[in-house]
C-alpha cells in the first residue's frame, strides 16, 4: 500500500511517517523524494542548522554524528557542529554560542539533560526550534525528541540475566546516573528484579565523569570483593567491555555481563565469544536522522511528533555469526539482517 496520497489540488502530498515507511529500507531516498515532491527541496538546500553534541566518542557518539551528517547531506542544508566531550558546562556554553549564530534549527544530544535545560530553554525563547536525540530534556518543550526506551532496555537486559541464572544468583551493577534518561535504565532493571526475589545485588558502583575510578578498576574491585558473583549488569557498553576485560584477568569464564548501546566494539566481544553476552543495541543513527527530517518538516509548516521511540535490538552471539554490522541502525538495515526489534 502506498504511503503517498494525492490531495485534491494534485500538487501537494500528505506524508505518513509511519514505522513501516521509515524502516522500509529506503528512508533516506524516500525523505529526499518527499522534499522534492513537495517543492521544498530547493528551499531545504539553503537551511542553516547547528548541532550541539554532548559527545562524539564511542560507537554511540560516532553513529549519532554520522546520522546528523548524512541526513543534512541527503535532505539539504548546512550543519555547524560542536562537541562538549560529556561536559555540561561546555555544552551550555556551546549552545549559547550557537544561539547567537541564529540557526534555523538546533539539534542536541544531551550529556546531562538536566544541567543544560536552561540553555535549551534560551534557544527556544530565541525562536529556534530544537530537536533532541538520545535523551529528553526535562521541563523544556522541544519540538521533537527521538530516543530509546531506556526503562525498557534496563528491564530487558536484567531479565536476560535472570533467565540465564534460572532466577537465582548474586549480581553486581555498574550504574550511569549522569543523565536522567540514562538513569531510567537502572529503574527498569530494578523493576524487573521485583519478579526475581532470589537474585541478590551484592555490589553497586556508579560511574562519575569527574571521578578517578574507571569502570575497569571498579569491576576489578567488585570481582575481588565478591568471588562468588554470577553476573554484572552494566548500564552502558563501555562499562560492559571493560568489565569483560576484568573478568578475563580474574579468570571468570562463566561470568555473565550485559550492556546497553550497541556498536562494533561490543559486538566483537559478544561474537568472541566472551563474558559479554548481550548488548541492547540502540538506533543512534536513526535518532539523528529523524531530528533532521523533522526539522525540515517543521520548517515546511508540517506537524512533527513530540516523542519518537526508536528501535532497540537485543544482540546476542547468534545474531553476529555472519559478521559485525556497523550500520545496523541505518533505517532498513536491521530488516535486511533479520533482526527484530526487542524494545
Amino acid at each position: 500500500m502506498s504511503i503517498w496520497e494525492e490531495t485534491k489540488d494534485m500538487d501537494k502530498f500528505n506524508f505518513d511517517i509511519s514505522r513501516r515507511a521509515l524502516l522500509g529500507g529506503s528512508a533516506a531516498l524516500f525523505a529526499a523524494q518527499y522534499l522534492a515532491a513537495s517543492g521544498a527541496r530547493a528551499e531545504a538546500a539553503d537551511r542553516k542548522f547547528a548541532a550541539a553534541l554532548g559527545w562524539t566518542t564511542y560507537d554511540s557518539g560516532r553513529h549519532l554524528q554520522d546520522g546528523f551528517t548524512a541526513a543534512v547531506k541527503e535532505l539539504g542544508g548546512t550543519l555547524t557542529t560542536t562537541d562538549a566531550g560529556f561536559d555540561a558546562k561546555t555544552q551550555t556554553d556551546q549552545i549559547d554560542s550557537l544561539i547567537s549564530s541564529k540557526p534555523e534549527a538546533l539539534f542536541i544530544t544531551p550529556a546531562d539533560a538536566v544541567a543544560i535545560a536552561p540553555a535549551v530553554q534560551r534557544a527556544i525563547a530565541a525562536g529556534i526550534p530544537v530537536f533532541c536525540a538520545d535523551s529528553a530534556v526535562p521541563g523544556v518543550a522541544v519540538n521533537t525528541t527521538s530516543m530509546s526506551n531506556n526503562f525498557g532496555m534496563g528491564a530487558y537486559s536484567c531479565d536476560f540475566i535472570a533467565r540465564k541464572l534460572n532466577g537465582k544468583g548474586n549480581i553486581a551493577r555498574v550504574l550511569l546516573p549522569q543523565n536522567e534518561s540514562w538513569d531510567q535504565r537502572t529503574l527498569g532493571m530494578e523493576w524487573t528484579l521485583r519478579r526475581y526475589p532470589d537474585i541478590k545485588i551484592v555490589a553497586d558502583w556508579a560511574f562519575a565523569l569527574a571521578g578517578n575510578v574507571t569502570p575497569r578498576q571498579a569491576v576489578d574491585n567488585i570481582l575481588t570483593a565478591n568471588p562468588d558473583i554470577d553476573a554484572i549488569w552494566c548500564a552502558w557498553d563501555g562499562a560492559a567491555v571493560e568489565g569483560t576485560l576484568a573478568a578475563r584477568a580474574a579468570n571468570k569464564p562463566d561470568l555473565i555481563i550485559t550492556g546497553i548501546d550497541g556498536g562494533s566494539q561490543a559486538f566483537n566481544y559478544i561474537a568472541g565469544p566472551s563474558q559479554l553476552k548481550l548488548s541492547m543495541a540502540q538506533s543512534f543513527y536513526e535518532m539523528a536522522y529523524l531530528s533532521v527530517f523533522y526539522a525540515h518538516q517543521h520548517l515546511a509548516g508540517q506537524k512533527t511528533p513530540r516523542l519518537v521511540v526508536t528501535p532497540t535490538y537485543a544482540v546476542e552471539e547468534a545474531m553476529l555469526k555472519d559478521g559485525i554490522p556497523d550500520d545496523f541502525d541505518v533505517p532498513g538495515r536491521a530488516d535486511q539482517l533479520g533482526w527484530v526489534r526487542a524494545v
